[in-house]
């Protein structure tokens, strides 16, 4: 049970210090998870990505730097089939 306990402290603390990207602003990410949302909140496939490129004026490497942030700070899952679903904001 320890290790368990272990763990999910772990977690909380790397979440909590995950920094986002230093190619981005808070106002690139604000456009990110606005763009997203509109989507359905799903990053999985070239479809997804190419209108979230289009809509924030965002690199593919920026879109994927901020996706991997929002993993990192638990603003995201994971999706059994591969991208992730944004959980906060429009989305949660």
């Amino acid at each position: 049970m320890r290790k368990i306990g272990f763990v999910v402290s772990a977690l909380t603390l790397v979440s909590a210090c995950a920094l986002p990207p230093q190619s981005v602003s808070q106002q690139d990410i604000a456009k990110y998870e606005a763009a997203v949302a509109s989507i359905g909140c799903d990053m999985a496939h070239e479809s997804d990505y190419l209108p979230v490129e289009l809509q924030t004026g965002l690199t593919r490497e920026q879109v994927k730097d901020i996706t991997k942030y929002q993993l990192a700070a638990g603003n995201a899952v994971a999706l059994p089939e591969g991208g992730v679903r944004l959980t906060t904001g429009a989305c949660a």
